[in-house]
């Protein structure tokens, strides 16, 4: 069974997940095209955050940041390397769009990369649902981003 836990940035395994989400993020993204938050930006007021967890261990981890009123977009989606390639990915986006739902968030939208590496990602959203779209809030037009979105 799934559960999941609201904030839990203190705890070491999520900690270790979204410092190595950032490192590889960091990694891949052209610069001046990176857009992960590291643990401090994921602590703000506008954004809430969970990690998600199959019995005892971390199975991955999400973020919605507020844009609007009944706007909200993903950040921070990472899957535990042992649970990747298993279907998990789908498991995260679901709980963070119930989550959306329960805050009256009406259109979930997400940057994410263009290059090779961000495919599985591309593929993974576009499976639920989620649509190609122009650069919302503070993004800009970028050869290095995909910008993609979705009504609840």
């Amino acid at each position: 069974m799934l559960k999941s836990v609201e904030g839990n940035f203190d705890n070491p395994e999520v900690n270790e997940l979204l410092t190595k989400h950032f490192i590889e993020l960091r990694a891949a993204s052209p610069e001046g095209s990176a857009h992960v938050l590291d643990i401090p930006g994921l602590k703000v007021p506008s954004i809430k955050f969970w990690s998600l967890w199959q019995d005892s261990m971390l199975m991955g981890c999400g973020a919605l940041k507020f844009l609007e009123q009944d706007h909200g977009e993903f950040k921070s989606i990472r899957i535990h390397d042992n649970f990747r390639r298993k279907g998990n990915g789908i498991n995260v986006i679901n709980h963070l769009i119930n989550e959306a739902k329960k805050l009256n968030i009406k259109k979930l939208s997400i940057e994410t990369g263009a290059g090779e590496f961000f495919k599985p990602a591309r593929k993974l959203f576009k499976q639920c649902g989620f649509q190609t779209c122009d650069p919302f809030a503070h993004y800009k037009e970028d050869v290095n981003s995909v910008y993609l979105t979705k009504s609840t």
